[in-house]
């Protein structure tokens, strides 16, 4: 099996998107180097949440536009952001209502929702709460080649609310897991995967 053929085109990725199911998205190698479990916020649900959690055992994370951030009035977690590739994470948030502790898959599935409805203000979330917001550039993935742009910009291309809910994928022994361990995991689940290269390239 080559390389080229364990990857699925970006139009096929987004077909799964629009059908609210999730891709792995895999980075540049001289990057981060890892696989996010991705898909489109608007379709979020406790069962999506509660897979992330249970098979991709990262940190679950709300992939959103500077202008959401804004409306939100969502502000950087760190004042002079220090990370090694720039990742805008805000203060985390939990909605307002409609939640109990916060953590379940419920509830975080709820916080998405609320946090990405057109309707919804600042006074319908909380902070800090257990759901991760992460701001994407202005231009997505032909500004930032990351995991948050490439989020965001599969949701807009499949015609959908710009924000996408994301998570790493971890091995059972803790390590990171990495295009061979990826292919696996993809071919266990069903899920189809694509690169962040690629959508740069579709774009």
């Amino acid at each position: 099996m080559n390389e080229e053929s364990v990857f699925a085109t970006i139009e096929q990725a987004l077909e799964e998107i629009r059908a609210g199911r999730m891709v792995v998205v895999v980075d540049d190698p001289d990057r981060e180097n890892e696989g996010d479990l991705t898909m489109a916020a608007q379709f979020v649900t406790p069962e999506a949440i509660n897979f992330m959690a249970k098979y991709g055992r990262g940190l679950i994370c709300l992939a959103i536009t500077e202008e959401r951030a804004q409306a939100l009035r969502l502000y950087p977690m760190a004042r002079d952001n220090q990370s090694r590739f720039g990742t805008a994470f805000t203060v985390s948030i939990e909605a307002r209502h409609g939640v109990t502790t916060g953590i379940s898959a419920a509830d975080r599935a709820r916080t998405i929702q609320v946090a990405i409805d057109p309707n919804s203000t600042a006074n319908d979330i909380v902070k800090p709460g257990h759901v991760f917001p992460l701001v994407a550039r202005r231009g997505g993935v032909l500004t930032r080649a990351g995991q948050t742009e490439a989020a965001v910009d599969l949701a807009r291309l499949a015609g959908l609310i710009p924000a996408g809910v994301i998570c790493e994928i971890m091995n059972d022994d803790g390590t990171m897991a990495r295009v061979p361990d990826l292919v696996k995991f993809c071919q266990k689940h069903g899920l189809k995967m694509i690169t962040v290269a690629d959508l740069i390239r579709y774009r």
